[in-house]
């Protein structure tokens, strides 16, 4: 069961990826943020009887509205680099670098990271390089350049950030961390919302998208945290964190994406990095 549910996690995160990039292709990154937020946070209050119970700590809403900026940020940067770029090519580097963070960072704090993880690491800076090369011409070379690379990269930071605020949290604080994160990214994209003076309502043909990311990260969350108290988590987040290939694979199917040969080997090196940093 839990390798199963790994699996749904992986395919449910990459799929959410995929709608929200696309509903960026013709809403602004403000309007989709921060509806899909909000159709999270309605999948979470839902689910909340449904989860392990936790400590109401301040520390646990401290760290939770941490990862909610972090974290918000963070998949701006994604649906915008989905939508402005090719998503196979910022799916996996987001991915790399969002596992990568939290390794850096305990390696400050005096950690001491796995040999497989250092290796992932290293792949994963290899695949960046890969991934980023455009040897197409014209438009299509201008869609997979440095915009879309240096959207995922600040995505990959931000989600990175947001995985070592919710470290924080301590293991007693159960769902409040995740309540706390998605509400304080709903007032903080409510706001700039507000300031940039931007509709709320999505373009038409659009709104399924939109509601459709958001509900399907949340669902991913679940997903995700019943696999880890199903079986192992070393097993369930490799697993997981196989999502890019969802994102790619769609990409391809209904996008017609094509990638050059290196970018094509980037994207296998991408992938190991995430089994290894994961796996480590």
């Amino acid at each position: 069961m839990a390798v199963l549910l790994g699996l749904l996690a992986a395919v449910t995160y990459g799929t959410a990826d995929f709608l929200g990039g696309l509903a960026t292709k013709r809403n602004t990154v403000l309007r989709v943020v921060l509806l899909s937020q909000v159709a999270g946070l309605v999948v979470y209050m839902v689910a909340i009887p449904l989860l392990p119970e936790g400590q109401f700590t301040a520390r646990a809403w401290v760290w939770g509205s941490a990862a909610g900026v972090a974290g918000a940020a963070g998949v701006a940067f994604l649906y915008r680099g989905l939508a402005r770029g090719r998503m196979s090519v910022v799916a996996p580097i987001t991915a790399v670098v969002s596992l990568t963070i939290p390794v850096v960072v305990g390696l400050a704090l005096g950690e001491r990271p796995s040999g497989l993880q250092l290796v992932g690491i290293a792949a994963a800076v290899l695949a960046v390089v890969l991934v980023s090369t455009a040897p197409e011409p014209g438009a299509e070379r201008r869609a997979s350049g440095s915009t879309g690379v240096l959207d995922a990269l600040a995505s990959g930071v931000g989600i990175g950030l947001f995985l070592v605020a919710l470290s924080r949290t301590g293991e007693a604080s159960g769902p409040w961390p995740l309540v706390a994160s998605r509400l304080v990214s709903v007032v903080t994209f409510g706001l700039a919302i507000v300031v940039a003076r931007h509709g709320l309502r999505p373009e038409r043909g659009t709104g399924g998208l939109v509601v459709g990311a958001g509900g399907l990260d949340v669902t991913a969350n679940l997903l995700y945290l019943l696999g880890t108290r199903a079986g192992l988590v070393s097993i369930v987040a490799v697993l997981t964190s196989m999502y890019p290939a969802a994102t790619v694979l769609l990409a391809r199917s209904v996008l017609k994406e094509r990638l050059s040969v290196w970018q094509l080997a980037g994207l296998v090196v991408a992938l190991a990095g995430v089994v290894l940093i994961s796996a480590g």
